[in-house]
């Protein structure tokens, strides 16, 4: 993951308990390249419902993250039962294997490497693949101590649009709010790694102690994060 200033920015323009497992079952390619209308959520459950469900924030980080290197710090990790959350910006993440859309030209942050792998022991594919990074362990918040692992599903929302990531890759330990080009598409943001993202209004919930395998099968994250956000909203 890269740090994105504010200044570069303007001038470039989980009933599932304990560890939560589900085998591929649908190509991964065909989800993550398939188009979605306004409005379209992956799943059963809305982006009403669960925004319902984060409404108001326990705070469980030691501190707060700041949503780029220029900002002040404003936000927490929240807990609930079963998941923690964030409300913060989206910066676009491109990291991981050379694509025609995440390579060095197109990405003045790029990195040919993540955080995890592919079960061929490749980076994951930001273009084709919804993922999102988490801050790397700090004082503020350890997230491997909060339940939180290597393809752990995620559900963002944004306007009324679910997208089921998995959690991909690692950032600085001081900023928060970011991932894939393939999570930003889908969501309808501007996918581009230099001038895209969204300012604000996007919410992360993070599953608990939940993994899907193998971790590039987008199908997979949405089987089991639809059966996850179900569970949610019972608990919460």
């Amino acid at each position: 993951m890269r740090t994105r200033t504010l200044a570069l920015a303007a001038v470039s323009g989980v009933a599932l308990l304990a560890s939560a497992t589900l085998p591929a079952t649908a190509d991964p390619a065909h989800h993550a390249a398939a188009p979605k209308a306004a409005g379209v959520k992956e799943g059963s459950v809305s982006a009403a419902d669960l925004l319902a469900k984060v409404k108001d924030c326990s705070q469980i980080s030691n501190g707060k993250y700041r949503s780029d290197s220029e900002t002040s710090a404003s936000i927490p990790v929240c807990g609930k039962n079963g998941a923690v959350f964030w409300k913060a910006d989206m910066d676009v993440d491109c990291d991981g294997q050379v694509t025609s859309k995440c390579n060095a030209d197109t990405d003045p942050w790029f990195q040919d490497d993540t955080a995890f792998h592919q079960s061929d022991g490749k980076p994951l594919n930001a273009e084709k693949l919804p993922y999102v990074v988490v801050p790397s362990s700090s004082a503020i918040w350890n997230y491997s101590s909060a339940g939180i692992k290597g393809g752990g599903v995620v559900a963002v929302i944004y306007g009324n649009k679910v997208e089921y990531a998995v959690v991909g890759d690692t950032g600085p330990n001081k900023i928060i709010g970011e991932a894939s080009y393939a999570t930003a598409k889908a969501l309808g943001i501007d996918p581009d790694p230099e001038t895209g993202g969204a300012e604000s209004g996007v919410t992360y919930i993070l599953f608990k102690n939940s993994k899907v395998s193998p971790i590039e099968s987008h199908g997979a994250a949405v089987s089991l994060g639809d059966s996850l956000a179900k569970k949610f909203l019972q608990d919460n």
